[in-house]
């Protein structure tokens, strides 16, 4: 049986999906079992429970051989990431080890490091899963993907949308940072592997695309494949942050201050050659991940 954790949101599913397909078994931890349906139509078993929840989380790993971590946020103040991220996985990671669960594959994400876990709340808490992942003595492996693309959700529906309405296409500065898109699928199938790959345990990989592009490249290309012509305008750095500052007042902004320290402060492209070297998987090239996603 593998457990995995945010199995409701963005990649979970397709992750559920790939483990299924391989035959394997799934419990997929919950908080709302109505989320599931999908899940349980695929053949997997559902556990209520939440990552702020100890209680549940050691009845959710009864009887598992692996857990697939999922479970991440974006936003919130504080005490939300120290909650749900670093504490959540430190007490997940302790049931699995005293229920002697035998894999532990993470997701962290693209530049967590610890030359950059100071730069946003949510890279110190990726930083501190991670930490608390490879302490926890149960063989792991541990994900850094870089942008996540696909047809229902992550980041490429709402360029697709910019690329085909609006009149200009607005890019973030000098729009010369380095982007790496990896296509949703492709990131499941390496989680899939990774639950039994012994070649992979103890090992943090890079996860991206197989082609790295710059942002102004990027919507260049969205452009060619939609087949339209727009303008680019480049936003100053400055409007953007005032304008982050007051799409944070949402409840779940578009973009905020942290957001952009983290798009502007590093590049986000991987090494891929050890992920693909290790698992043997196919990526998808960037113009037809654009393809699949503008698809209607």
């Amino acid at each position: 049986m593998i457990l995995v954790t945010g199995a409701t949101g963005f990649i979970g599913p397709k992750v559920v999906h790939a483990l299924r397909a391989r035959g394997l078994p799934v419990r997929a931890l919950v908080r709302d079992r109505a989320k599931g349906r999908q899940l349980e139509a695929w053949g997997a078993e559902l556990a209520q429970g939440d990552v702020t929840r100890p209680d549940t989380l050691w009845s959710a790993v009864q009887g598992c051989e692996a857990v697939v971590h999922l479970v991440s946020v974006r936003t919130g103040r504080q005490r939300h990431f120290d909650a749900i991220m670093s504490q959540g996985t430190r007490d997940l990671a302790e049931a699995a080890r005293a229920v002697g669960v035998g894999r532990f594959v993470h997701m962290s994400a693209s530049g967590v490091g610890e030359a950059t876990k100071d730069l946003t709340p949510y890279y110190r808490a990726k930083w501190e899963m991670e930490q608390a992942v490879v302490g926890s003595d149960i063989p792991f492996v541990i994900f850094r993907p870089t942008f996540v693309f696909g047809r229902d959700g992550g980041v490429l529906p709402t360029f697709v949308r910019q690329v085909r309405w609006s009149p200009v296409t607005p890019v973030i500065g000098s729009g010369e940072g380095r982007v790496q898109p990896i296509w949703v699928e492709d990131v499941a199938a390496f989680f899939a592997e990774a639950v039994r790959s012994e070649e992979a345990a103890g090992r943090t990989f890079e996860l991206g695309g197989p082609e790295a592009v710059s942002w102004n490249e990027l919507f260049d290309r969205i452009r060619r494949v939609l087949g339209v012509r727009r303008p680019t305008v480049h936003v100053p750095l400055p409007l953007m942050r005032a304008q982050a500052a007051v799409l944070e007042l949402l409840p779940s902004p578009l973009i905020t201050r942290d957001d952009l320290k983290m798009l502007t402060a590093l590049d986000h492209v991987a090494d891929v050659r050890p992920a693909v070297e290790t698992f043997g998987l196919p990526l998808v090239p960037l113009d037809e991940q654009i393809r699949r996603g503008a698809a209607r």
